[in-house]
């Protein structure tokens, strides 16, 4: 390499040539003999087939039917690019970061490689097959995932193939299980190079960074211990260098032995990487530089970012209860995660760029948000999105791919599935904002609905590969093998939900609360009583907003109502219409037409539902020794497409109310209310004459790490009439510990004319005010409870319902107030640079609510449109 390096001017620093220029596909087979150029690159066939018109958007109307054909056809895609063979000591590598999924790539007439797992980044030597000319073509056929995995369940009849969603077929490819369909989007088998292709020269490379560290117990020091595994003869040195803010504050060159180089690094003081709600989220910077000795010629860099932190989770018996705890604890601080699940935000991932992702995750984290799960049956997300948690100080729970199905556990598979854990936990395991990594998403439920074979006596992993379930050996022996050697320091979770007996056991380990909406389909104002010590799933569909509904439904459709079967065909969810149905009749005085006030009551169901969870799982965050339930993560944050669902915000990130009620409730402080009624006989000789009493429950919440001391406000009104009933002090100095709810205490349900049931047609407010303000402070924390359900309440129209943009006339506030109780007010504007900081708010009489706001100065009152619950003529 020296003499080479003298004798030409070649510089021996590893190179990366972009191959994403001149690609064009077509259908495979002799009929088809037209290239046409993609639409862009990383790209997929439909993508393409859409540039081309060849076949409508799949998001439109019913259009998806009409593009199935595409799923079951193979497509070619081809490119030319320049590159010379390289010298003898010198590699030329094709990478290929994503191809979807069974593809054959051909070099300059050569097959190269194979491939059958989207999720597995491949590399193929190419230094003596490229074109003496320099001249080189690639081409790579993709066929038919389905077709392949029918095929494959054909050739495996031994075992219990089945799903819920989808096609069975897909558990036996290692593709995007969403893209086989699922009950909140549609079934699109795309293919293609989903991911970029390089092409790599070079004399040695870095082959992976990578690192442990160890934030010791008292938060004052951390351990790093840099890695690099080396590729090639010419890196005989490794450089690592630690920097932080742009300055490099620790350095150290070490010799290659054997292909490795480490280096342990010890810094004082640490600035340590938090949640966004307990800290800051510094990241420092590990670079590795490789060289070789001769005149310390430098032959590749690379470097990755980090966050110091300490993370695990906890789970230890509780006080007064069954089971254990399962709560996070990030720098010593037990984290009370609210949050959401995460599925793909399209259907074509190539088309999600980077901004797409920082703007979803921006959302989340304005939403008061700690986690967000990344849900099994999509993908091992961009690093954007990762990147943007870190900087945001989002937790992610990782789910592995795996989903809702009996998956096999062949030898073949079991490789394939190696592979890709191997290959995404080295792409991923530098993420601090990753703290679990879970095996798979309800396939023990799977299992158990089934009455597939498990015994967990059996410890004997060869032995459960003969059972009807095979597939615990990829969860309880394969991924903890691959998790344990790559990522020590992460907590691995067999899936989720998992714990004790059962997977439905709320006593240990996480669940998905689905008996509100599927199973029993509970009522969700008894969710205090459906809890577990970590909800990792639970949620109540809604309509999207009216903007995204025109997306896919033209304003002249006749299909413009409620019932319609467009608006159903967007809706994948088994059984939407009479459950929806169902929570709307038992709860909401709700109509149909128009279809902007269907759209209303949903989204007010949905806020209602998701509100109601997350308050009184919070209660049960008791503190030390009491964290009865330690997590909430509504299902879902997102949506693949323009569709019906239970995401809180629609595909065009346009937040549903649900987004703004869970908001309110994840603050740092809230207060929270909780009716009960109890009926027994007066005596025990009559069923005629009973004894009611209607009690109302008070508690906050304080997840700050600071005591806070407030006065408790309550005040309370006879709808029907708007009298008041109440007005007092609950609690005076009250202290609220931290990171704990807090009990305030319980009364009647305050009337004015007992036994006359005025408590059904009773609102009652509450106020958090600041102890340390002088008298007459303004109130930080407040609340409205109803009562339900709110199909009973006798609403009354206000008079004087007042919108005003704040006096001083920033774009920062509009105060609103009524003359009466209103219930769910909706503030609307046509005018898409009117972003609204809250929604969906509750009125009471007397109080002026401020809700922040962009893009409205004094005088654009005009801008608003409202809507509230009961109204008699609500805008189309």
């Amino acid at each position: 390499m020296a003499n080479a390096l003298h004798t030409e001017p070649i510089d021996p620093a590893r190179k990366i040539i972009p191959i994403n220029e001149g690609w064009e596909f077509r259908q495979a087979g002799p009929k088809y003999k037209e290239f046409l150029p993609v639409a862009q690159f990383p790209t997929n066939v439909h993508l393409d087939l859409i540039a081309h018109n060849l076949i409508p958007d799949p998001y439109h109307g019913k259009n998806e039917r009409d593009v199935q054909w595409v799923g079951e056809k193979s497509w070619i895609y081809r490119t030319t690019f320049q590159a010379e063979s390289p010298e003898a000591d010198r590699k030329a590598v094709l990478v290929f970061d994503g191809l979807d999924t069974y593809a054959t790539v051909s070099l300059n007439g050569t097959e190269i490689l194979k491939t059958e797992n989207m999720f597995v980044p491949e590399r193929v030597d190419i230094s003596r097959l490229l074109g003496v000319d320099g001249k080189n073509e690639i081409s790579i056929t993709f066929e038919s995932t389905y077709l392949k995995g029918k095929k494959i369940v054909e050739n495996h009849p031994e075992h219990h193939w089945g799903c819920w969603n989808g096609d069975p077929s897909r558990l036996a490819v290692r593709k995007a299980q969403y893209h086989y369909g699922w009950d909140w989007g549609p079934t699109l088998l795309t293919c293609g190079p989903w991911r970029p292709i390089n092409l790599e020269v070079y004399y040695a490379r870095i082959a992976d960074l990578y690192f442990t560290t160890d934030v010791d117990e008292s938060l004052n020091s951390a351990e790093i211990i840099a890695n690099a595994d080396i590729e090639g003869l010419f890196a005989n040195w490794v450089k690592f260098e630690i920097s932080l803010h742009g300055s490099v504050i620790s350095t150290e060159t070490v010799l290659v032995k054997e292909g490795f180089a480490t280096a342990t690094f010890v810094t004082q003081n640490p600035e340590l990487w938090y949640p966004a709600r307990y800290g800051r989220q510094p990241l420092y910077t590990l670079k590795a530089t490789a060289g070789f000795d001769w005149d310390d010629i430098v032959t590749d860099t690379t470097s990755k970012r980090f966050g110091l932190r300490r993370a695990k989770v906890v789970q230890r018996e509780v006080d007064d209860a069954p089971g254990s705890c399962f709560f996070f604890e990030i720098n010593n601080i037990p984290v009370l995660c609210g949050g959401s699940n995460w599925i793909p935000a399209d259907n074509f991932i190539p088309r999600i760029n980077a901004s797409r992702y920082r703007d979803w995750v921006k959302l989340a984290v304005e939403g008061n948000q700690a986690m967000i799960r990344v849900w099994g049956g999509g993908i091992y997300e961009e690093q954007a999105f990762y990147d943007t948690c870190d900087e945001m100080g989002v937790l992610i729970w990782q789910d592995f791919l795996f989903g809702c199905g009996n998956y096999p556990a062949y030898n073949e598979f079991l490789e394939s599935v190696r592979r890709e854990a191997v290959a995404n936990l080295k792409i991923l395991r530098h993420h601090p904002c990753i703290v679990l990594w879970a095996g798979n998403n309800e396939d023990y439920q799977y299992a158990e609905s089934e009455g597939l074979d498990y015994d967990p006596t059996d410890t004997d992993p060869q032995n459960w590969l003969k059972t009807s379930f095979p597939a615990r050996y990829i969860y309880e022996k394969l991924l903890v093998d691959v998790t344990k050697e790559l990522v020590p320091d992460t907590y691995y979770h067999y899936g989720s939900p998992w714990g004790g007996k059962s997977t439905t056991d709320a006593t240990v380990g996480d669940i998905h609360q689905w008996n509100v909406w599927h199973g029993t389909q509970e009522k969700y104002q008894d969710l205090d009583l459906l809890s577990g010590r970590f909800v990792s799933e639970f949620g109540m569909e809604a309509l999207p907003h009216m903007k995204t509904i025109d997306s896919f439904l033209p304003t002249d459709s006749p299909d413009r109502y409620a019932q319609s079967s467009t608006l159903s065909f967007h809706n994948k969810a088994a059984g939407h219409s009479r459950r929806l149905a169902l929570y709307l009749a038992e709860n909401i005085p709700y109509t149909l037409a128009p279809l902007s006030q269907y759209i209303y009551h949903t989204q007010l169901l949905q806020a209602e539902c998701v509100a109601t969870a997350y308050r009184l799982w919070k209660r049960q965050w008791k503190g030390p020794g009491k964290e009865y339930c330690a997590g909430a993560l509504v299902w879902q944050l997102n949506d693949v497409w323009p569709g019906i669902s239970w995401s809180i915000a629609d595909h065009h990130l346009r937040p549903k109310h649900a987004y703004y009620a869970i908001k309110r409730e994840l603050e740092p402080l809230t207060i929270g209310m909780k009716r009960t009624t109890h009926s027994v006989p007066r005596d025990k000789y009559t069923r005629a004459y009973m004894i009611t009493t209607h009690k109302i429950s008070f508690w906050a919440v304080n997840l700050s790490l600071q005591p806070r001391t407030v006065h408790v406000h309550a005040k309370a009104w006879h709808i029907p009439t708007t009298r008041e009933t109440l007005t007092g002090i609950l609690a005076h100095d009250l202290v609220l510990r931290p990171n704990q709810s807090t009990e305030i205490c319980e009364m009647e349900v305050p009337v004015l004319n007992k036994d006359a049931d005025e408590e059904s047609q009773t609102v009652v407010a509450a106020w958090l005010i600041d102890a340390s303000v002088e008298k007459g402070g303004r109130w930080f924390v407040r609340a409205v409870n109803w009562p339900e359900p709110l199909r009973y309440v006798h609403f009354q129209q206000p008079k004087d319902l007042r919108i005003e943009v704040s006096e001083d006339g920033n774009e920062d506030g509009l105060v609103v107030s009524a003359d009466v109780p209103v219930k769910g007010l909706a503030l609307e504007s046509p005018d898409e640079a009117v972003v609204f900081e809250d929604n969906c708010v509750d009125l009471v009489p007397g109080e002026k609510v401020t809700v922040g706001v962009k893009g409205l100065k004094k005088g654009d009152e005009g801008k608003v449109g409202i809507r509230y619950l009961g109204m008699k003529s609500p805008p189309d």
